[in-house]
C-alpha cells in the first residue's frame, strides 16, 4: 500500500508557473512514485488550470467556503492525481496567480490562499469522497505561505472525529511570508487559541508563512545551505527566532530538476542536441544565439568572447543593480550579455540603456519564454546568477546540464550545487563553476575576469563543461530524502 500525500501549492507546471515554486510541485509525484509514494496535488482553480481540465469531475463541494461556495475538481498531474479548487468568487478573474492585469496584488489574497488552506486540510482530514469512499491521506505537504495555514488547520481547525495526520512546510523564498492586518484574524475561521505568539499572530498581524512554520510537523527549506543561512538575522527575514526554536525539525533537501524536460541530448528547443562527448556540437546553438540576439560574431565561435546569458527576475534579491552596474566591465573585459528577464521597471529601463550602449554586445529581452530559455543555456557560455539569497536556484542547474558554466554568488543552493574552479579544484579535476562572495561590483568584475581567463583556456573549459555536466541534479536523491522524511513522520 503507497503512501499517500496531499500536497498544496499556488502553482505548478504545467498548469501555471510564476516560478521555481512551480517546477518543484509539478515535479514531485513523479520523483516519489519510485519510492512508494502516491502524491496528490492540489491547486487553485485560476481561469488557466480549469482551460486545461477539459472533463471535470466534481469529487467534492463546500456551500461555503470561507464565504464562497466551492467544488472540488479531479484531474491529472502526468500520472498522478491532481485536484482543483473551483471556488469562481476567488480564482476567476483576469491576471494572474497573484496579481491583477496591471501587476497590483489582489488585496484579497490573503482570503484566496486561507481558502486553498481550508481545502487541503479538509482533503486531507478525509473529506473528499471518491467512488463512495472517503479518500485517506497519511501526510499533508504545504508550500510557501499561500499553503502556510493548511498545516494550521490541521492543528487548530478541524472538525472533531477528524482525521488527525502529519504535516510538512517547504519555504522555497523567506523573504515572502503573506503578512496582514489582525483585521482578518475573523475571516480565517480559526479558533482563538490559534491567535498567539506561537499561534498566527506575528508582529500584531498575521503571517501565513509563520502559521505553516509553528503547526507543520516539519520543515523543509529547499537546500541545505538555506536551511542553515534562515537561522540567521540577514537570511531569516524577521523569522529566525521561529526557525532556531523548530531546532531538528528543520532541514535541507536540495531540488532537483525534470531531466526528461532539460536535457541537451534530447531536447527540441535546441538548434543542434549535444551531449559532453558531443560538446563542439554547442557551436551551432551558439551561432545562433548570436543570431537571435543580434550579438556581434566573431571571426570564430571562441573569438567572439564569451557570451554570458542571463535568465531572471530582475530585482534586488537576484543581484540585477549590481550586474547593472558591471555591465561595462563585462563588455570592457571581451564579454557579451544576452539577457531574458522582467522585474523592477528601473533595472529594465537600465538594461535597455547598457543594450544601447553596447550594440552589438548586449542584448535584452523583456519578459520570459521557456523556449528562448532553453536556447540561451544550450548556446551560452556562462550563466550569471549572482543573487544576494537563494534558496535554491534552478537557473544554475540547467546551466550546468547544458555545459553552460555557472558564475554564482556563495549563497544557499548556488553554495550547495556549483564547485568553485579555485586551485584545489582544478588541480583534482573536480570545478564546475564560478563562485564570488560580496554581491558587488568588485566581487563580480573579479569573478567575470576568473571566468574569462578559463575561457581563454580551451582545454580547462572543456572539461568545467563535461564536470557540470557529469553531475546528477536529477529527483532521484530529491525524491528519496522526501520519501525518508514523509515515513519519518507517518511511522
Amino acid at each position: 500500500m503507497p503512501l499517500r500525500v496531499l500536497s498544496v501549492a499556488s502553482e505548478a507546471v504545467p498548469f501555471v508557473k510564476t516560478g521555481g515554486l512551480a517546477d518543484v510541485a509539478g515535479a514531485l509525484p513523479a520523483a516519489l512514485a519510485p519510492h512508494g509514494i502516491e502524491v496528490t496535488t492540489l491547486l487553485p482553480g485560476y481561469r488557466s488550470v480549469l482551460a486545461q481540465l477539459p472533463q471535470r469531475r466534481v469529487v467534492h463541494a463546500w456551500d461555503s467556503l470561507l464565504g464562497e461556495p466551492a467544488r472540488l475538481l479531479a484531474g491529472m498531474l502526468g500520472d498522478a492525481p491532481l485536484v482543483v479548487l473551483d471556488a469562481p468568487g476567488l480564482f476567476d478573474r483576469e491576471g494572474g496567480p497573484y496579481v491583477d492585469a496591471y501587476g497590483i496584488d489582489w488585496n484579497d489574497n490573503w482570503r484566496r490562499f486561507a481558502a486553498l488552506s481550508r481545502a487541503a486540510a479538509d482533503v486531507a482530514g478525509g473529506a473528499m469522497v471518491v467512488r463512495g469512499k472517503a479518500r485517506k491521506f497519511d501526510l499533508l505537504h504545504a508550500h510557501d505561505w499561500q499553503a502556510g495555514l493548511a498545516p494550521a488547520y490541521l492543528r487548530w481547525g478541524m472538525p472533531e472525529g477528524s482525521q488527525v495526520i502529519p504535516s510538512v512546510m517547504t519555504i522555497h523564498n523567506m523573504a515572502f511570508q503573506g503578512w496582514q492586518g489582525a483585521e482578518i484574524f475573523p475571516g480565517l475561521w480559526l479558533p482563538p487559541e490559534a491567535w498567539s505568539i506561537d499561534g498566527v499572530e506575528y508582529h500584531g498581524g498575521v503571517s501565513l508563512l509563520k502559521a505553516g512554520l509553528v503547526a507543520a510537523s516539519a520543515i523543509t527549506t529547499v537546500s541545505p545551505t538555506y536551511a542553515q543561512e534562515i537561522r540567521t538575522p540577514e537570511y531569516g527575514m524577521g523569522l529566525q527566532g521561529v526557525i532556531a526554536a523548530r531546532g531538528r525539525a528543520v532541514t535541507g533537501i536540495l531540488n532537483g530538476i525534470d531531466s526528461g524536460v532539460w536535457n541537451p541530448e534530447v531536447d527540441e528547443h535546441l538548434p543542434k542536441t549535444f551531449a559532453a562527448r558531443t560538446l563542439t556540437a554547442r557551436v551551432a546553438n551558439k551561432r545562433s544565439l548570436e543570431a537571435e540576439f543580434e550579438l556581434e560574431p566573431g571571426p570564430s565561435p571562441r573569438a567572439g568572447g564569451p557570451i554570458f546569458v542571463v535568465i531572471s527576475r530582475l530585482t534586488w534579491q537576484k543581484g540585477m543593480d549590481v550586474l547593472l552596474d558591471t555591465v561595462d566591465e563585462l563588455v570592457r573585459l571581451g564579454g557579451r550579455l544576452a539577457l531574458l528577464g522582467s522585474g523592477d521597471p528601473d533595472l529594465e529601463a537600465g538594461f535597455h540603456a547598457a543594450a544601447a550602449r553596447h550594440s552589438g554586445r548586449v542584448s535584452v529581452r523583456i519578459g520570459y519564454n521557456e523556449d528562448l530559455s532553453h536556447r540561451m543555456q544550450g548556446g551560452g557560455d556562462v550563466i550569471l546568477v549572482p543573487s544576494r539569497f537563494e534558496p535554491c536556484g534552478l537557473t544554475q542547474l540547467y546551466g550546468l546540464a547544458y555545459g553552460c558554466v555557472p558564475v554564482v554568488s556563495r549563497t544557499g543552493g548556488l553554495a550547495d550545487t556549483v564547485i568553485d574552479a579555485n586551485p584545489a579544484a582544478l588541480m583534482a579535476g573536480v570545478a564546475t563553476g564560478i563562485q564570488h562572495g560580496a554581491v558587488s561590483v568588485e566581487g563580480l568584475s573579479t569573478a567575470l575576469m576568473r571566468a574569462i581567463a578559463l575561457y581563454d583556456q580551451p582545454n580547462e573549459w572543456a572539461r568545467l563543461q563535461r564536470n557540470g555536466m557529469a553531475c546528477d541534479f536529477s529527483w532521484q536523491a530529491s525524491g528519496k530524502a522526501y520519501a525518508e522524511l514523509y515515513r519519518s513522520l507517518v511511522q
